[in-house]
């Protein structure tokens, strides 16, 4: 077989039982495709159907119109597992949105995370609505910082994928385009072997309202998967992405497998791979990865 199709739903849940999987192998049989046996990765969680004769798209915009519920990444079996991960921070590392809670300190958490939203949803450009952020910040101590970093929660899954990958050998590194602060810390706490992101201009231990020349937005993203992947001699189709905002869009297009993870509107509907219900070890399972050789 040349192909898989991968079935994946939220584990607290774990309702992927036997009749759903058979009807997914049964639609794609019935639409032309040679289907191969299915191959369970982690019982009523994660399976893979082996399949030939039908395009990737077609065969997963198939399965995803039949099942609900149900996460599907369709791809070759050839390169499936990668040896670069390149993830986001905020909404898809961490839960929540950095600037969106350091600013619920001043009180403008609505105003900045509206801003963060039309951002994210490709309305604003990256760089202007991070500009434009970081200036309403002004004057603000940099003890919150560290009160914003002690709210900070993991997504479910983001240290077991993190840490998998690196144990079977891949380079993994967080990039983002936020701020140094967090992501130093999130990339030691994760277990990361870089992170790329933004600098806050401090002065007087207060935030001045401004930031360095150099933005991490979806060029800069775009340019540490390309750099990254000369620096291993590798080719970005040997990569994995996720993220969940329109400057993550690039990485996700770019990379050999881009995911986004319950990503805004105009990114879901813009990648290949989309994650509406499984967390971040979907990332794992869409590789072939096993739950068994899941590092916890």
């Amino acid at each position: 077989m040349q192909n898989v199709l991968t079935l994946v739903v939220n584990s607290d849940v774990a309702d992927l039982d036997a009749s759903r999987v058979s009807a997914a192998a049964d639609a794609l049989s019935s639409a032309g495709a040679d289907v191969g046996a299915i191959d369970w990765l982690a019982e009523k969680i994660s399976c893979d159907i082996p399949f030939s004769g039908m395009e990737h798209a077609t065969a997963n915009k198939l399965v995803k119109n039949l099942l609900a519920g149900i996460d599907v990444f369709a791809q070759p079996i050839k390169g499936r597992k990668k040896t670069l991960l390149l993830a986001d921070m905020d909404a898809t590392i961490v839960t929540c949105e950095t600037l969106d809670e350091l600013a619920d300190f001043v009180g403008m958490k609505s105003q900045i995370a509206e801003i963060t939203t039309r951002a994210m949803n490709g309305e604003i450009a990256f760089g202007d609505a991070l500009r434009q952020r970081v200036k309403m910040l002004e004057g603000l101590e940099v003890g919150f910082l560290e009160k914003t970093l002690s709210r900070m929660e993991l997504t479910s899954g983001a240290r077991t994928l993190v840490q998998t990958m690196r144990q079977n050998g891949a380079y993994t590194a967080l990039v983002s385009g936020g701020f140094k602060y967090f992501t130093s810390h999130i990339r030691e706490q994760v277990g990361f072997h870089e992170d790329v992101s933004n600098e806050f201009d401090i002065n007087d231990r207060k935030l001045t309202g401004r930031i360095g020349d150099t933005i991490i937005d979806k060029d800069g993203k775009l340019e540490t998967l390309n750099r990254l992947a000369r620096q291993l001699d590798i080719s970005v189709a040997d990569a994995v992405t996720v993220g969940d905002g329109a400057n993550d869009l690039p990485m996700l297009q770019a990379a050999g497998l881009g995911m986004a993870f319950h990503a805004k509107p105009m990114v879901a509907t813009s990648a290949r791979h989309q994650i509406e219900y499984s967390d971040l070890t979907s990332v794992l399972y869409a590789q072939g990865y096993r739950k068994t050789e899941f590092v916890n």
